[in-house]
């Protein structure tokens, strides 16, 4: 994208990047589209018979299509920055993308259904390992049994500095607040370097 200022000359803003990561079926694919500012990229397929005995549906009974490689959504913060969204596929079989879609990231969101809690540990993990900033954010599902914020960091075990946030991915401004989190998170990381 390339913004032409009033004096003329040509300005390319600075590209974030940050990555919307979680176990299968937390709500990665809804959260891109809820805050992209164009229609999101989205690379999901039906699930099908192949896959009966490989994903586990356990608390998503309704769930019938899956990411198969990446969702990707974009949010113009000014002239200079724009933010870009990668939502990464939760399935293990597709983890292999993870490296690359990670790559270059200042940070990224960790999503939790409380429902299925041990699906968030792999992609705490992947963070950590590589020192990536992340926040968890706990999508607060219709239905889904409400807990606070000390209680899902006790669960999932993760240390004071990371921020976990309750959120609904569904809504814009739920989803701009943990991206903010994230972003403030990650330039507090970044001072203390």
């Amino acid at each position: 994208m390339v913004f032409v200022g009033s004096d003329a000359q040509l300005t390319v803003p600075t590209a974030v990047k940050i990555v919307i990561a979680g176990g299968f079926g937390t709500g990665k694919t809804t959260m891109v589209a809820s805050v992209s500012e164009i229609p999101p990229l989205r690379t999901e397929e039906l699930l099908t018979e192949a896959g009966v005995h490989v994903d586990d549906l356990a608390g998503i009974e309704g769930k019938d299509t899956t990411t198969v490689a990446l969702d990707f959504g974009r949010i113009t913060i000014n002239t200079k920055v724009v933010l870009y969204l990668f939502g990464t596929p939760g399935q293990n079989r597709f983890w292999f993308m993870w490296d690359e879609l990670a790559t270059g990231a200042i940070g990224a969101v960790v999503l939790v259904d409380t429902r299925r809690l041990d699906s968030s540990f792999p992609s705490i993990d992947f963070f950590e390992h590589r020192g990536i900033p992340f926040v968890v954010a706990v999508n607060c599902f219709d239905g889904s049994q409400a807990y606070t914020v000390d209680e899902v960091r006790h669960a999932l075990d993760i240390d004071e500095a990371i921020p976990v946030v309750l959120c609904d991915a569904r809504d814009r401004e739920s989803s701009k607040s943990v991206l903010v989190a994230l972003i403030q998170h990650s330039m507090n990381r970044l001072a203390a370097v």
